[in-house]
């Protein structure tokens, strides 16, 4: 069964972030035999003061085959109320991706510009008969891990955290574009000027690490024209990935 777990507002100015706890609730849900997970993604949500928010407004969202829903969903409530940091407002959604509907997709779309109601996420979950729970403290994480499962399943929205093959982190220095995408689950590689592809032949350079963003549901790398004799295109820094990210 494919299904989306989004998990927001596991963290306090002190702790680990969001992003830290998704990657580490997917390591979890492999060890434990109970699925693969394809990627995680991180989503912008809306700034403003009338939300409270650790530093960023994200959530995150993992992309998962599963085996058993009931299970997973014990797995996932257990680790967040083990890991969720004091004074957070931890909230946990899991959707089977044919429950997902363009209500679910509009929710995520709103939580990028507008203050939404803890009541609202949990009417429309309700309604699509999603799994959708806060956790800890006053619980509105409900609100953004709706919103995260939304967008991620619109397919154009976020960055990844993590993504199946080689560990992001671990890939540095150039690469030719069909060797990188044997070693990962990258599907494009995309001019940032226009959203060409790139030749498979081409070389890239990572300087640091990979940063992939979601785009037309793919892992995708958006990249510019490099100056250097030594390789064709140069990855977006992290900056530029931040910025497209939005």
């Amino acid at each position: 069964m494919k299904v989306l777990i989004a998990i927001d507002d596991t963290d306090n100015l002190d702790s680990r972030g969001t992003g830290f706890q998704a990657r580490q609730l997917g390591k979890l849900i492999a060890e434990k035999g109970l699925g693969t997970i394809w990627g995680i993604t991180r989503h912008q949500l809306f700034v403003h003061e009338n939300i409270p928010y650790t530093s960023h407004n994200s959530s995150a969202c993992l992309h998962a085959e599963i085996t058993n829903l009931k299970s997973v969903k014990s797995v996932c409530r257990e680790f967040l109320l083990e890991v969720a940091a004091p004074g957070s407002d931890a909230g946990l959604c899991i959707a089977p991706f044919e429950l997902i509907n363009d209500e679910i997709i509009e929710w995520g779309q709103r939580a990028k510009r507008e203050v939404l109601k803890m009541e609202d996420a949990h009417f429309l979950a309700d309604k699509n008969n999603i799994y959708l729970e806060g956790l800890t403290g006053d619980k509105i994480g409900v609100i953004g891990s709706l919103a995260a499962i939304g967008l991620h399943h619109k397919g154009n929205d976020g960055r990844f955290l993590w993504i199946a093959g080689k560990e992001m982190r671990e890939i540095q220095g150039i690469y030719k574009i069909s060797d990188l995408k044997k070693i990962s689950v990258i599907s494009d590689v995309l001019i940032k000027e226009n959203y060409n592809f790139v030749a498979e032949n081409d070389s890239i350079f990572i300087e640091d690490w990979l940063r992939p963003i979601l785009k037309d549901n793919k892992a995708v790398i958006i990249v510019e024209k490099s100056e250097s004799a030594d390789y064709n295109w140069k990855a977006l820094t992290k900056v530029d990935v931040k910025a497209l990210t939005q």
